[in-house]
């Protein structure tokens, strides 16, 4: 069970998202439409911080980046770099398990238009900082766009200048740990080609190197 200091799943707090949460049950009532919790290995080296629950893929099925488009490079290249024993994350029972890995995201419900506002990402702040401060040491947080890397920053109590975001950058931290940048893998980036396969690998050969060099 997650400490209700890191997931909280009763939590209200924001009421914009607690009445938009009640309004997409009340639409689609086979949905989680709830705060989605963290999910993965309690003690991983790797942490990967997306920015909030799809509207048809994690507040529908309950867990990160499963069932929606999002999904599918990042759980692929989790598999391929021996983060998760299944190359799919199609449902909440679907077997799959991964191994020195968390998925979280920096904002726990789902927003409207996928955009909280920065009140509402401030006020999950808390979450996140808790479940960052208890990663282990050495260890690697990987952020999926701006809003994730900056929240990371937050959480660490670190000033939004220190770090600047950028594909693939690498930001050292207190105390052994690492920030690492990615373009999202949603599917606006993807059908882009701002993101690509390759480009999200060379990603997670840092992340290795990283970890490696401890």
């Amino acid at each position: 069970m997650v400490s209700k200091d890191i997931f909280d799943q009763e939590c209200t707090q924001c009421d914009r998202l607690a009445d938009f949460l009640c309004d997409v049950k009340q639409q689609h009532p086979s949905y989680h439409a709830r705060p989605v919790a963290p999910f993965g290995d309690p003690n991983a080296q790797l942490l990967i911080v997306g920015l909030a629950p799809g509207m048809h893929g994690a507040n529908a099925t309950g867990r990160p980046f499963t069932g929606d488009y999002a999904g599918l490079l990042l759980y692929e290249t989790l598999y391929e770099f021996g983060y998760s024993n299944q190359i799919l994350s199609e449902s909440l029972h679907d077997g799959l398990a991964l191994k020195n890995c968390r998925i979280t995201n920096a904002v726990k419900c789902l927003p409207p238009q996928n955009k909280p506002t920065g009140a509402e990402i401030n006020q999950c702040n808390h979450f996140l900082a808790t479940e960052l401060n208890a990663l282990p040491k050495p260890a690697v947080i990987l952020a999926l766009g701006t809003v994730a890397h900056q929240a990371v920053l937050k959480g660490y109590q670190r000033k939004a200048a220190s770090a600047t975001f950028g594909h693939n950058a690498q930001h050292s931290l207190d105390h052994g740990r690492f920030l690492v940048d990615s373009y999202h893998t949603s599917r606006y980036n993807m059908n882009t080609k701002r993101l690509t396969k390759d480009m999200f690998t060379e990603v997670f050969r840092t992340i290795g190197r990283l970890l490696d060099s401890q």
